[in-house]
């Protein structure tokens, strides 16, 4: 039920709203601001890991390259071996 209130009531009454919707609006600004921030960090986070991503595949290439280089090695070590002692046997018995 409407009730009459006086003058001096209905302005307090819209100050007290006035108060609350300017502390909601700071709390507002707040978490723009906050949410600003951590979009700027994000990003910058996500540009670090960009490169920290290229860094990486360039060192899993390198790593391929040397897996193949020793397994070509480990294939061929035999026929070196052989080849050298050959070799050295050839020239100690003439």
């Amino acid at each position: 039920m409407p009730s009459d209130v006086t003058r001096e009531e209905f302005e307090a009454r819209v100050g007290v709203v006035e108060r609350e919707i300017d502390g909601e609006k700071m709390v507002t600004r707040h978490i723009l601001e906050q949410t600003r921030r951590n979009g700027d960090d994000l990003a910058a986070v996500r540009t670090r890991l960009d490169r920290v991503e290229g860094k990486i595949d360039d060192v899993r290439e390198d790593v391929r390259a040397a897996k193949t280089a020793t397994e070509n090695l480990v294939r061929s070590l035999p026929k070196i071996v052989g080849d050298a002692v050959r070799g050295a046997l050839r020239k100690r018995d003439p």
